[in-house]
This record gives structure tokens, sequence and C-alpha cells, in this order.
């Protein structure tokens, strides 16, 4: 079955920067969009960062975090990555990945386009 797997999470302080891995399992990843969700605590799951499958990878972002993260993927080890630089208490959240809904399928902001999703993990950043 698919898996999602993420990973590099933890507590920072502002200004700091983490890289989030997200390692695939269970599907031909090279064809999947693949997309950072996050939710904080009290607050309703909010789109982050979005790679396509094709053209090598083009991207989309919240306006929130244009310009300190950044969203890649390497389809030979199945795994999408987010490096978030200048890290603010704002971006405390359990992040998640997900893949899209099927194969081929387009790069979206709505969380309902998406299939399957990994555990999270938790960023902390403190002030």
């Amino acid at each position: 079955q698919v898996q999602l797997v993420e990973s590099g999470g933890g507590l920072v302080q502002t200004g700091d920067s983490l890289r989030l891995s997200c390692a695939a399992s269970g599907l031909t990843f090279s064809t999947y969009p693949m997309g950072w969700f996050r939710q904080a605590p009290g607050k309703e799951r909010e789109f982050v960062a979005a790679i396509t499958w094709y053209g090598g990878g083009n991207t989309d972002y919240a306006d929130s975090v244009k310009g300190r993260f950044t969203i890649s993927r390497d389809n030979a080890r199945s795994t999408v990555y987010l490096l978030m630089n200048n890290l603010n208490p704002e971006d405390t959240a359990v992040y998640y990945c997900a893949a899209g809904r099927y194969p081929g399928s387009p790069r979206d902001r709505d969380a309902k386009r998406y299939g399957y999703w990994g555990q999270g993990t938790q960023v902390t950043v403190s002030s």
C-alpha cells in the first residue's frame, strides 16, 4: 500500500532553517504531484507548497511562505523535500506531505485533491 513518511521536524528558534523530507513507497512516485500542508493548534489544515510530477517540477506556494520555503523532489529517491528558511513562530504546526489522488493528477492547493497523506511531523519555532 502507499506510505508517506515525513521526517526532519523539530524545535528551532526564529530565523533558523529546517528541511523536511517525505519518503514515498507503494506508488510510481514520478507520476504523482506532491504537496505540503500544515495544521496549527486550533486551526484548519492549510496549503503550504506543491510540485507537479512533470516539467521538471513546477511549484506553487502559499503567500505566507513564498520566498522562504522551497519544495523540491528527487524522483530517484521517491522523496519530496520542503526547505524552510527564516522560520518564525507563525510557522509552528504539524507538517504533512501528500500525494495526488491518481497518477498524472494536477498540482493543487486543495487538500481534497490529494489521496495519500503522511502522519505528519511537528515543527515548533520559538521566539
